[in-house]
């Protein structure tokens, strides 16, 4: 007997939760398992209808600050994807990153009946729970990318393990500090944000025992100047730092741009995250001493390319793991730009 499209699906979905809650993907934290609770997840008819009838199939990816100079690679991966695939992606989600409108957002679409497929990057993993669940038990199929809500009742993560990261980050810096102990000052965009909390922890787990002093996590904010400003005056504070350590892209380049204009380069060490045009050419003129990517066009490509093969084909969805690749002076000509 043939089982029908939503059928298959369903099935695929159910026996996909079930693979995930007991096996590892990669370095991946496993998939949020709440959905098991209520015997699966159900295809929504209107979208069993369209993907039967062929319709080009609507699929959604929200970040939680599209305004963000990271946003620009993963929209480049999805609409790669899009292309190639012949689905209508489009990247949504509030500027700013206020969780409550990237919730009315979500529910909005939800109400409307006009998407087949959700992928969202969390600004914060407790308030992005319920909308989550919401899209699950109304039938669309949802996961995370960029950042991760394995709690909640998403069907798969693409992304960095950023824990891991974290970690990464740490052991590179102690690669680089050679021994050498001392104050290390810590800076993030947003250090309220799952995604900051989880690299930190990271990051504190990789240089525990190492001898040395941990300042923050800084909030410097997403504004350049701002976040220029808050660095400036952190370490007009903290002068007998050894390292400035950066948890995302942004205060990242605000930190490289306060080490070159204060006559810190070579003084202070610098780490940090991501391969944003700015940061490469940190990297060259030995200002920073290093950056990990987190591959964010591939996190694009494969939210889009994983919705889309459960949707056309009832393909399981498994966790993606975009990994985390150090990028030094010496590889830089290996690695793309990301923006």
């Amino acid at each position: 007997m043939r089982l029908s499209l939503k059928r298959r699906i369903a099935v695929a979905a159910t026996l996909g939760l079930a693979l995930m809650a007991n096996a590892a993907c990669g370095a991946v934290e496993p998939a949020g398992n709440a959905a098991k609770s209520d015997g699966g997840f159900q295809l929504a008819d209107y979208i069993s209808e369209a993907v039967e009838k062929g319709d080009a199939l609507k699929i959604r990816l929200s970040y939680h600050d599209p305004s963000l100079a990271f946003a620009v690679p993963i929209r480049e991966g999805m609409e790669r994807a899009a292309r190639e695939l012949g689905i209508e992606a489009q990247m949504i989600g509030p500027t700013g990153g206020q969780a409550a409108d990237q919730v009315a957002e979500l529910q909005t679409l939800i109400n409307q009946k006009q998407i087949h497929g959700l992928a969202v990057s969390s600004a914060s993993n407790d308030a992005l729970k319920p909308v989550i669940a919401q899209a699950y038990d109304a039938g669309i199929p949802i996961i995370s990318f960029n950042t991760n809500n394995p709690e909640s009742k998403q069907m798969g993560f693409v992304g960095q393990d950023l824990v891991a990261s974290g970690e990464s980050l740490a052991k590179e810096l102690l690669g680089v500090l050679n021994g050498k102990t001392g104050k290390v000052v810590v800076v993030s965009v947003d250090s309220g944000a799952g995604w900051s909390n989880d690299r930190f922890s990271g990051f504190q787990a990789g240089v525990k025992d190492a001898g040395l002093e941990i300042v923050g996590p800084v909030n410097t904010g997403n504004e350049p100047s701002a976040a220029y400003n808050t660095i400036e005056s952190t370490m007009a504070a903290q002068r007998d730092a050894i390292a400035l350590v950066s948890l995302d892209c942004c205060s990242f380049t605000a930190g490289a741009k306060w080490l070159q204009q204060s006559g810190n380069v070579g003084k202070i060490h610098s780490v940090g995250f991501d391969v944003q045009p700015q940061t490469v050419e940190y990297l060259r003129d030995g200002v920073v001493d290093l950056t990990i990517s987190q591959g964010p066009a591939e996190q694009g490509y494969q939210a889009v390319k994983l919705l889309a093969d459960f949707l056309k084909n009832g393909t399981e969805i498994k966790d993606v793991d975009t990994g985390a690749l150090v990028v030094t002076r010496d590889n830089l000509a290996d690695v793309p730009v990301e923006g």
